[in-house]
């Protein structure tokens, strides 16, 4: 076990640098006779996404006075009972993907909201801070929602601001 764990590492380290320079995030790798692979993030710079995909906390009070949001908020169930912005439905990050795949029927009937189209351009997805919502917002434009947004500051701000 400890051998196979040093020739992991070592194979790791060894690609280290390309898939630095590629982005990737999944690598894959054969070395001595050994199979693994690992979840690899290269691209940790926490550079925002691109402007156009943040929403603000101004913009998220106009969207939500004028009934012009579909709003996601990708914390965990507890989180999301604790406190919420009016109007936001709950679905986890880690059951985005598969709530997205589903036929509009079955979303709106489990949901109990007009599930989103793809088009559409009033998705703002939350969390508490802005770093889940920066990976529901990846997961929705790999889907096809290249419309979709999310709001940065999430609950934590949403909470100071609106007392």
């Amino acid at each position: 076990m400890l051998s196979y764990l040093f020739v992991r590492r070592l194979c790791l380290s060894a690609i280290g640098e390309t898939a630095c320079r590629s982005g990737s995030r999944a690598i894959t790798i054969q070395c001595c006779n050994l199979r693994t692979s690992a979840a690899v993030n290269y691209n940790n710079n926490d550079a925002s996404p691109d402007p156009d995909s943040v929403v603000s906390y101004e913009k998220i009070q106009s969207m939500l006075s004028s009934k012009d949001i579909q709003l996601f908020d990708v914390r965990n169930p507890d989180e999301f009972q604790a406190g919420r912005i009016p109007g936001s439905i709950n679905i986890p990050l880690d059951s985005l993907e598969q709530s997205l795949k589903l036929s509009p029927q079955h979303f709106e009937l489990l949901f109990e909201a007009k599930a989103p189209g793809k088009e559409d351009d009033n998705i703002v997805f939350h969390c508490q801070r802005g770093r889940r919502s920066a990976s529901a917002l990846e997961i929705a434009k790999r889907l096809g929602y290249m419309r979709a947004r999310h709001y940065a500051g999430g609950y934590s701000e949403w909470a100071e601001r609106d007392k």
